[in-house]
């Protein structure tokens, strides 16, 4: 069977018509979003996750008011108050740096233990079946804190992607913040053999 040939592309192909604009409310990303006319950014060991670092290793926190799951010597887990899904994980060093090789071997190594915990905790209180871990390295690959390196931990479900999200163009999140993180903190101290 024989095909016939196309003429040459003249440009992009239209684009179909999109439907009404759609409005999700998520009023926690205002304090973010007025964060990003800021001209001058935050001198080094003044930005949120060196700020979520500062106190003792170990020593109970209070996640509800501050969003940190659990502190090391090293590092922290905290809770990212911008999600991209429920139950969102934040890991960073200590150290306040860019990349990874800036890092010590121990705070690398840290930085993967500490996100395991966070894996096993969500695990253990959302019922997950799956995660995405990783990096941003510098601004052009997204990274929305570029002097300070940081792990996302993002808890995944099977069919989490379904209909709001590809034919809505729409992420939902299905659990109030706080909720969130007093489940996730519960679950921290669970996998820390309750201490």
């Amino acid at each position: 069977m024989s095909q016939t040939p196309r003429p040459p592309s003249s440009g992009p192909a239209p684009q179909a018509p999109r439907g009404p604009r759609k409005n999700l409310w998520a009023p926690w990303r205002m304090t973010y979003l007025q964060q990003l006319g800021v001209d001058t950014p935050p001198a080094a060991g003044e930005c949120f996750l060196c700020h979520a670092g500062r106190g003792t290793p170990g020593a109970d926190t209070d996640a509800a008011a501050t969003g940190v799951l659990h502190r090391t010597a090293r590092g922290v887990l905290l809770m990212n108050r911008y999600p991209y899904t429920n139950g969102h994980l934040l890991v960073a060093p200590h150290a306040h740096v860019p990349d990874l090789f800036d890092l010590e071997p121990a705070d690398r190594a840290e930085l993967m233990e500490l996100a395991d915990l966070g894996c096993r905790a969500l695990r253990r209180s959302l019922n997950c079946q799956g995660f995405n871990v990783g990096a941003n390295l510098g601004a052009a690959a997204g990274a929305g804190v570029p002097g300070h390196l940081h792990l996302h931990v993002v808890p995944r479900w099977l069919g989490d992607t379904a209909f709001m999200d590809v034919v809505g163009d729409v992420r939902v999140i299905p659990q109030a913040m706080e909720q969130a993180t007093a489940l996730i903190a519960a679950a921290v101290k669970d996998e820390l053999g309750g201490s």
